[in-house]
């Protein structure tokens, strides 16, 4: 059995990593560089930063990228703004370990394909961002769309996809606990890893979403905002008999 990984995921806006409440609320956690150092020193076993800015504006901000990943001691995914296998390149050759990847993939799936055929699948991550809509999950990209998220990410694993990072909006930030029925949905269904997000609060939370099928663990808010840390997490996966990295 693969070791589960505890995975910082922030977002970059102005120049400072930030934090949301449901994609909005933004609140600034740390400058670049000393949040870095602070998941340097955590027991971390990667970071996640998405690059909100470069999302909305195109314009992706490479420089406060470099510094993050000559700072960043552990694997490092990096996302927001890419449209273009140039700008793929470009963030692996400043220090990135892999790419995340979500409007442009859904724009144009066979973006992912010709990713994966240039770089290799483990560099390519597909983000997929979900909210509930009714009684059904749907993926979310400004509005909600009418996707059904489990049928997307097996298109995207097909695609060559090496990993899923599902976000729940309605989780995201509001320190409740992982969405269990979302990962019901995807338990068992995907080949490649898929990494929940949004909702992280207690060590307990990530017991259960491994039980659902979550193969990582991102977050944010336990992180900064509670008196947990990663290495408590890890502690309590392992007495669920869960294997961690322990350094």
């Amino acid at each position: 059995m693969l070791k589960t990984r505890i995975i910082p995921c922030v977002l970059l806006k102005n120049g400072q990593l930030v934090k949301s409440i449901n994609f909005h609320s933004f609140r600034t956690i740390g400058h670049i560089i000393s949040t870095a150092r602070v998941y340097n020193a955590r027991n971390v076993d990667e970071l996640i930063v998405l690059d909100i800015d470069a999302s909305k504006n195109s314009n992706i901000d490479f420089e406060s990228l470099e510094d993050i990943a000559n700072e960043c001691f552990m694997p490092l995914t990096i996302g927001g703004g890419i449209k273009k296998i140039d700008d793929i390149r470009r963030i692996l050759s400043i220090g990135a370990d892999k790419i995340s990847i979500n409007t442009i993939a859904l724009q144009n799936p066979y973006f992912i394909k010709e990713a994966a055929n240039t770089f290799g699948s483990s560099c390519i991550v597909c983000a997929i961002d979900i909210k509930k809509d009714k009684n059904d999950f749907k993926v979310f990209n400004k509005t909600i769309l009418d996707i059904n998220p489990l049928d997307l990410a097996l298109k995207y694993e097909t695609l060559g996809a090496g990993e899923i990072l599902l976000t729940s909006i309605d989780k995201e930030g509001a320190s409740e606990g992982y969405d269990l029925e979302l990962l019901e949905l995807f338990k068992d269904k995907l080949k490649i890893p898929l990494i929940i997000n949004g909702g992280l609060s207690k060590p307990s939370d990530g017991v259960d979403a491994i039980y659902k099928g979550a193969n990582a663990l991102a977050g944010s808010y336990i992180f900064h905002f509670s008196q947990y840390t990663p290495n408590d997490i890890k502690n309590e996966l392992l007495r669920n008999n869960i294997p961690v990295r322990i350094v």
